[in-house]
């Protein structure tokens, strides 16, 4: 069986191949805003879905399984993406400074049958000066990144508490998704 990656995320391409598993990517573009009154969790279910369906129409012919994720960063109910601009990266960071946030990443799988979950996680930054704000701006980090950050970089000087999985904050609950993978007759030892 062929595996297929519905993601241009270097991040999840990192993880799966961290578990030994072969895969070719299909990255997928598919409308990423809300619906009217979507939860966090249906949210971040839906687009993973979304991008395994998207990335399955190039391989309806084929014995694949196709793996779709995203994660999202939700601060009091709101769903923080990825910055457009730093204005707009260090109010999504001021909203996460000394605050207690959660991040949600799903995985959908698309093969002879389908399954999927969210990852729940719960992340804790310490209170960011300005200072804090300008030099992680510098770094670059910010940009690109749900919530304008990444765990397994810079920001991790931030963190000063997580509870959950830090693959799954990373952007591919590496349990989880290895528990869907064995599910759909992949044997990964």
């Amino acid at each position: 069986m062929k595996i297929i990656l519905a993601s241009a995320s270097p991040r999840r391409a990192q993880l799966l191949k961290q578990i030994g598993v072969a895969f070719d990517v299909k990255a997928v573009d598919i409308d990423e805003t809300p619906l009217n009154d979507e939860s966090a969790e249906d949210y971040v279910l839906r687009l993973a879905i979304e991008k395994a369906q998207a990335a399955k129409f190039f391989f309806a012919n084929s014995d694949v399984l196709i793996i779709g994720s995203d994660t999202s960063v939700v601060v009091d109910g709101e769903i923080l993406g990825k910055p457009a601009d730093k204005q707009h990266a260090f109010a999504m960071l001021q909203k996460l400074s000394g605050r207690t946030h959660k991040v949600l990443t799903s995985v959908a799988m698309l093969g002879q049958t389908t399954s999927n979950f969210v990852s729940t996680n719960q992340v804790t930054f310490e209170a960011l000066s300005s200072d804090d704000l300008e030099w992680y701006w510098a770094t670059g980090e910010p940009k690109g990144k749900a919530g304008s950050y990444a765990i397994q970089g810079k920001a991790a000087m931030f963190i000063s508490h997580l509870e959950g999985s830090f693959s799954g904050v990373m952007g591919l609950p590496l349990y989880e998704t290895t528990q869907l993978l064995k599910q759909h007759g992949l044997k990964l030892k």
